[in-house]
Parts: C-alpha cells; structure tokens; sequence
C-alpha cells in the first residue's frame, strides 16, 4: 500500500475521536490479521500500515506532529514505523487481547530490541553552516546500566526464571477447539523475573545519563538540513542494536548576508555621483572583501555577480556566487554648493531633453 494518509486509510475523518481510531483499527486489524489470512501479503501489508496509522493517531503528540508536518515531521521525533509483525505485537499486546478475547499465536518471549533513534536541534551561525565545524553536543540517553549489565538484577545475582511460563513470556489456556496464548501477567512477557534489583537502576536494566558526542558539520548545510549519525542513539534492550541520532540544522541569520541556495545576497549602498559614473569599491565576502567594479549608469535595484563567492555546495565541488543589490542612495543633507551643482546639473538635463524633445519622441509616428 502506497498510501500513507494515515486518516485515509483508517477510514476516518482529522477530527475523530480516540474511540473511533480504536474502532477503526480493531476492524482493519480483525480482517487483514497474519494469523487470520496465512501467506495474503496484502492482507499483511495492511495490516502493518494501519498499525502504524494508529501508533501514530492514538498518541495525542504524535497525532498534532502529524497534522502539522506530515510523516516527515514523525521522522524527526524518532518514530519510523515498525521493523515487523513483532514489533506491533509488542506494542499492542494487551490491545489485540482486548480486540479478540486472545492475545497473539506468536511468541512474545523476550527477544532483542533496537534501541529508539534520538533528535538533537543544533543552532549554527551562518558562517559555520557554510564552511561546516565540528561541534560537541550532549545527549540525554537511555543506557545499559553499567553497575547490572543490564539484567536489572544487583550484582552477585542474576534474574531467575518466571515459574508461571516458565520463561516462555506466555501462558496458554484451551478456549473451545483453539489454544490461547496470552502475556504472562506475572513477569510481564519478560519470561524471567529480577528478585534482588539493582539499586542503581531500580531493576530496569537502564539508566539515564548525558553523553557528549562529536558531531562533523559538513559545508553547505542549511536550515532544515538533517545528519544522521549511526549507532549514536539509545542502547538496545536484550542485545538489540543501538538506534541513530537525528541532528536537525537551525541557522541564526546575518546582519549582512542572507542565503538563496549555494548563493550568497548583500546589499550595497552606492552613491549618486559613483552610480552616475562608476567606480571601484571594496565588498566585503565571507571570506574576507573583494575589489567590485560599478558600471556607468547603474540604477538601484540592480544586481552584481562575484563568482565563487558563495556557499560550498554540499553535493559536488565549488562554491556558488555572490550577489550585490546596488542600492543607491539620494543624498538627504545637502550643502548650498551641492544644490548648486545639483541645479545645474538639472538645467543641462532639461536642456539635452528639450533638444530631443523629452517624451514627445516616443510618441512620434
């Protein structure tokens, strides 16, 4: 299913209630259940992306980042779907025991989990994010407790086996022709149980901690842009592979420079005189000034190239190019020789008008 309007394809409305969402899903889920329809790869597909819609759509943060910013916004806050049918059992085991009366035919034993991605917003000057820096952040993690290993259990000890399931995570009960299995209430579908927790981490194999990290900003990053780092999110549980880091870009602006692209903007004030006739001026660039030739003529509004001047490109070779507005300015303060000046300037100009008849050639036939 290419689809991934998650409203559309739980067939409900952007202002259904938290009852409806569930009811939608238990009704997509009771009819394209893997156990309920053995080897129908639609049926399965189905069935994934409209637990994934309804991950999504019951959680209320989840839900308003979604409205907002699409998929790409959940992307940000770690979430990505589901790896597989076991992890939406493990999320909705207790919810599926609720929609059938049984919990899954598959195993819920302990097994090994991925650890969850983390985001970072990092905020760069606008010189950093053109020519990139390295840059050390701090995390907060959850990690395996050093002190346990993370089992949970004080050390000298070690978790011991549910006697209820005997380590299975399920116990099974006979329900007419059918063998249910359901969650072991009594270890929580761990299959072993922590007798002596570990003081440090209360039991749960897991503590939270700040970890600094080295970050390599490439040139040419932008607001918006997104590094991911690999192996740098939260550890696993049970010998699961850690999950990555997200470093989202922010880039403060600049009180002379703006960005378009790989492009470089300024503005430069010219004066009269050397915009009536030209001159050579010094603009500055972001990597020290460089000499800029103004034409005869020039009017304001126009724009100036330098070339190489401008951001690294991230993919490829070089730097895009710098470019001046010339913005020139009418004097406000004048002297009474400049008006003078200024007047006879005026005249000579009326005169070379008169002699072509001003704007009345325009309209000669």
């Amino acid at each position: 299913m290419e689809d991934k309007n998650y409203y559309r394809i739980l067939g409900i409305s952007k202002n259904a209630s938290e009852e409806e969402i569930k009811k939608a899903y238990r009704k997509i889920a009771m009819d394209s259940h893997p156990d309920r329809n053995p080897g129908d790869k639609e049926a399965e597909e189905r069935f994934k992306i409209a637990s994934e819609a309804y991950e999504v759509l019951r959680d209320l943060e989840k839900r308003q980042i979604y409205d907002q910013y699409g998929i790409e916004g959940l992307k940000g806050t770690g979430f990505t779907g589901f790896r597989g049918f076991e992890d939406i059992f493990s999320a909705f085991g207790d919810i599926f025991e609720d929609f059938f009366g049984f919990g899954t035919t598959r195993t819920r034993r302990a097994r090994p989990r991925p650890g969850a991605d983390l985001r970072y917003d990092l905020k760069l000057s606008f010189t950093d994010a053109a020519f990139g820096r390295e840059a050390e952040i701090e995390i907060p993690q959850n990690v395996s407790c050093d002190i346990c290993g993370g089992t949970g259990a004080k050390p000298g000890t070690s978790p011991v086996i549910c006697p209820s399931c005997r380590g299975m995570g399920q116990v099974t009960r006979s329900q007419g022709f059918f063998t249910i299995s359901t969650t072991c209430s009594h270890c929580g579908g761990e299959g072993k149980l922590v007798q002596h927790p570990c003081k440090e981490c209360r039991g749960t194999g897991r503590i939270r901690k700040n970890r600094k990290i080295e970050v390599k900003i490439p040139p040419g990053v932008d607001a918006g842009t997104k590094l991911r780092i690999r192996g740098e999110g939260e550890d696993g549980e049970r010998g699961g592979p850690t999950g990555d880091l997200y470093v989202f870009i922010y880039v403060e602006s600049h009180d002379f420079f703006s960005r378009d692209g790989d492009d470089v903007l300024c503005r430069i004030p010219v004066t009269f005189p050397h915009a009536a006739l030209g001159t050579e001026i010094e603009v500055p660039t972001l990597t020290g000034t460089r000499k800029l030739t103004i034409p005869k003529g020039i009017e304001s509004g126009e724009i100036l190239r330098i070339k190489g001047e401008g951001i690294p490109k991230m993919r490829g070779h070089g730097r895009g190019d710098q470019l001046v507005y010339v913005v020139v300015k009418t004097p406000k303060h004048l002297t009474k020789r400049q008006e003078e000046l200024l007047r006879e300037f005026e005249e000579i100009a009326r005169e070379k008008e008169r002699e072509g008849e001003g704007w009345k050639k325009f309209f000669k036939t």
